[in-house]
């Protein structure tokens, strides 16, 4: 994770700062922000009880801009690389803020709750996206607030969630049984948006947008229900873990600068294809020919027209590891002697051991470790192609996969593994 040091002197806080501290979060700098890394139940446990009943995470901590006005579609489309327009009422996206290059100033998710929007970027990059967006904002007849402060955020996951959350409904519905849905609930006798979107590849999760002088309540409302029901409050240091077997990107990792420095590609992480869109009802968009050039060598790259690439020389992969270490952002990657790439996030999770096969398959009391990573390497590598990474002055063995995990039924994220 980046953002991290030990000094927590003069940093913002959430307003659940206090029931960190005084519930044992061990508290740290991240993007400028006093948070959690983890409580006395440490990352381990708390990335298991995550995947097995539920975890609560306080992520007040990015950035939340309110975009209203008469130009606000017109604007979004402009400087987000999503398609706005489609964005019906009630619903919420993945997007990009590109910059005119094709790389990122961040990646994103707008929500729609109505006729509104509002933006969540990441916390260390607030500062960067609030200057940009409200200097493109000079020609369109559009409003920013910054409503962080105003607004907390709390993420809701795993396989509990949604019956523990349906069943303290005091007035309004539960979002719409799909990805991306929103509605407005009532709990704890407070308004508030709930979304079914979240950064831990839970089939099952919620964040819940809450008057921060609510927050508290909310949490402790939550925290009290749901404990017997298995759930735990979640650092950051789970949160991480959790994504990175998910695999989802980090900025400052999978976006932004390589470790020489040189922009990363926005389609050099495969998500990117989901958060890009070039229909004719787009028009135009800061880097949309950049864009579109990625995407275009991203088909020739995955039907083996080109064996090296100028446009996207490296690509972002899963990376499973088959000998014994752990690899770490920044480690080399090599093929047959060769160096071709870097390991752009990696650690050692646990995981929940599955019996059975589709249907029938059925989680077990039994759990492991495994040593996972996102690398960057050459883009004419393959799924399945064997790799080493060097961790320590040690050249371990390692091969690319497609996925470490994925919904394996309709409530458990079931990990995949690769054997030695």
């Amino acid at each position: 994770m980046t953002n991290i040091y030990k000094s927590t002197e003069n940093l913002l806080k959430t307003s659940l700062h206090s029931w960190h501290n005084v519930h044992g979060g061990k508290m740290i700098n991240f993007g400028g922000w006093e948070m959690p890394l983890h409580y006395e139940t440490g990352i381990l446990k708390e990335h298991l009880v995550t995947r097995r009943y539920g975890g609560l995470f306080d992520v007040s901590h990015m950035g939340r801009f309110h975009i209203k006005g008469n130009d606000k579609t017109a604007y979004l489309q402009y400087v987000l690389s999503s398609n706005v327009a489609s964005l019906q009422p009630w619903k919420a996206q993945y997007t990009l803020i590109p910059n005119n290059n094709g790389g990122l100033l961040d990646d994103a998710y707008l929500f729609r709750p109505g006729d509104e929007y509002f933006l969540v970027v990441n916390a260390s990059n607030r500062e960067k996206d609030w200057n940009h967006l409200r200097e493109q904002a000079g020609r369109y007849d559009v409003s920013l607030e910054d409503q962080t402060s105003n607004i907390s955020m709390i993420a809701f996951q795993g396989p509990c969630t949604e019956d523990i959350l349906a069943g303290l409904l005091e007035g309004g519905s539960m979002p719409e049984n799909c990805r991306n849905s929103l509605s407005e609930i009532i709990l704890a006798g407070t308004k508030m948006v709930a979304a079914r979107t979240g950064y831990t590849g839970e089939p099952l999760g919620f964040e819940l947008f809450i008057p921060s002088e609510k927050a508290e309540e909310v949490w402790n409302y939550l925290c009290q229900v749901g404990s017997d029901k298995g759930i735990v409050p979640v650092g950051l240091g789970a949160r991480d873990t959790l994504r990175l077997e998910a695999g989802m990107p980090l900025f400052g990792h999978e976006f932004g600068v390589d470790q020489e420095g040189r922009e990363i590609p926005a389609f050099a992480f495969p998500l990117t294809s989901v958060a890009v869109k070039f229909s004719p009802s787009k028009g135009d968009f800061i880097g949309r020919q950049a864009l579109n050039d990625q995407s275009e060598e991203v088909l020739k790259l995955n039907a083996g027209e080109n064996l090296s690439s100028e446009i996207l020389p490296r690509r972002i992969f899963p990376l499973a590891l088959t000998d014994n270490g752990i690899a770490r952002q920044g480690d080399p990657v090599f093929l047959k002697g060769s160096k071709v790439g870097v390991v752009t996030s990696g650690t050692m999770v646990p995981y929940w051991k599955f019996d059975g096969e589709e249907d029938n398959i059925r989680i077990t009391d039994e759990h492991h470790r495994r040593a996972i990573a996102l690398a960057y390497i050459d883009s004419h590598i393959l799924s399945d192609q064997k790799l080493e990474v060097e961790v320590r002055g040690r050249r371990i063995n390692s091969q690319v996969v497609q996925c470490h995990g994925r919904p394996g039924n309709p409530t458990y994220f079931c990990a995949i593994t690769v054997k030695n």
